[in-house]
């Protein structure tokens, strides 16, 4: 894939499209371009491993984060403050996934993201452990 080709007009969505508009804009394209639908077409073969690229990239909270900061898409505002309550995402390695805690302090930034203190309650005791942002979500 060439460098300077941008991944989200590829898939024809904004930079700031959701995890679902970011799947949906991929399985349109690779409907269209699938190569069982266009036998024989390698203009439509490169397409879908376009496509597979981006989607590989854009899915991924962490790979999105890097490809977008050097293209000034990500904003360097922390997304979490002191007190919100959040939950933390299925594919982060913690004991702690799928459970909801409570952000215990403003957010720490390092180079490539911000990583949060939760505290999580229960009747005994409570903790408090480490996430980085891409491993956080905010609960209403």
């Amino acid at each position: 894939m060439q460098v300077e080709e941008n991944l989200y007009a590829l898939l024809g969505i904004a930079p700031n499209a959701t995890e679902k508009e970011i799947n949906a804009a991929y399985r349109k394209m690779a409907f269209v371009f699938h190569p069982d639908r266009n036998m024989g077409n390698p203009e439509s073969d490169q397409m879908m491993r376009e496509l597979n690229e981006a989607y590989a990239i854009l899915s991924n909270p962490a790979r999105r984060k890097e490809y977008d900061l050097p293209l000034g898409y990500h904003a360097v505002t922390a997304k979490f403050k002191a007190g919100f309550k959040v939950k933390i995402n299925a594919h982060s390695s913690s004991p702690y996934r799928n459970h909801i805690g409570v952000v215990d302090q403003e957010p720490v930034k390092d180079t490539f993201r911000f990583w949060y203190m939760v505290r999580f309650e229960s009747k005994d005791f409570s903790t408090i452990n480490r996430f980085a942002e891409e491993e956080l979500t905010k609960t209403d």
